[in-house]
């Protein structure tokens, strides 16, 4: 019976991939045998560092600076896909944010801070599938498997917490997106969305000091019902299964990946 993590011979384009979460998708894509596109705005050093490391796995890789939230940026994530006539994933995981964590204080966030965060988060995701869907399709024109789509959301959306109002309710968006377009687009498209909670990467660890960051770290592991801190790699292990044939029935579907919290912390006598 063929591996169904196998990925050999597929085409990959994972945005928002030079750091984090997408980097560690590309990673473990590439080391299942996918070939990658990797994408940034603006942290090419980053990105560059990541193709290199996709290579070094046996995997063609390539950088495409692009901005999603731009129809010119998404035509170029496009015709880079193009080169090889189809792509079997996509993966959309770019996003940003605009820090506001008491959601209480209406004052914190302005008009231009909502619209910024949906270009990336909303807009951005349905303009690169909107420039990737022919290619999605002739995927699956191609091989009889559905494309794989994965939009990456988060618990902020589910549950209305996180770094502002503003960044809850563009995730919510992106899990309802995922809905319409998996209806929409079907059989030839698949498309699902993850919703991490907690992961540590430099979006948390660029806003304050180490301690800071380790007094968080500790806090967020001894709030949540599995007692763990996520980071990247764990994650990217559930976002690779949508991505891969072991998922292959499965489309329209979010699921949270953050250890437990969305349930409230209860402790266990036993364990």
């Amino acid at each position: 019976m063929a591996d169904q993590r196998d990925l050999s011979g597929r085409i990959a384009l994972v945005t928002g991939s030079a750091t984090g979460l997408g980097r560690s998708i590309a990673l473990k894509l590439a080391e299942r045998g996918a070939d990658v596109i990797i994408n940034c705005s603006r942290s090419v050093e980053d990105a560059e560092v990541t193709v290199s490391d996709c290579q070094a796995l046996g995997a063609q890789a390539r950088l495409v600076q692009a901005d999603v939230s731009t129809e010119a940026g998404c035509a170029t994530l496009a015709e880079a896909a193009a080169t090889h006539g189809r792509l079997d994933i996509l993966v959309n995981n770019a996003g940003i944010t605009r820090h506001a964590r008491d959601h209480s204080d209406l004052n914190a966030l302005s008009r231009d801070d909502f619209l910024a965060t949906y270009a990336v988060n909303v807009v951005g995701p349905f303009l690169v599938m909107q420039a990737c869907r022919d290619l999605l399709v002739a995927s699956h024109a191609q091989s009889g498997r559905a494309a794989a789509v994965l939009n990456v959301s988060s618990i902020a959306g589910v549950t209305g917490i996180g770094s502002s109002v503003a960044y809850a309710a563009t995730k919510g968006a992106l899990n309802t997106m995922t809905l319409s377009l998996a209806r929409a687009l079907a059989p030839a498209i698949r498309v699902n969305a993850i919703c991490p909670g907690f992961i540590g990467t430099r979006w948390f660890k660029d806003t304050m000091d180490a301690d800071q960051y380790a007094r968080m770290e500790a806090g967020v592991a001894a709030s949540v019902p599995l007692n763990v801190a996520s980071g990247p790699d764990d994650v990217a292990d559930s976002a690779v299964f949508f991505l891969t044939d072991a998922s292959r029935h499965v489309t329209g579907e979010t699921l949270l990946v953050d250890a437990g919290m969305h349930l409230g912390y209860a402790p266990l006598v036993a364990r």
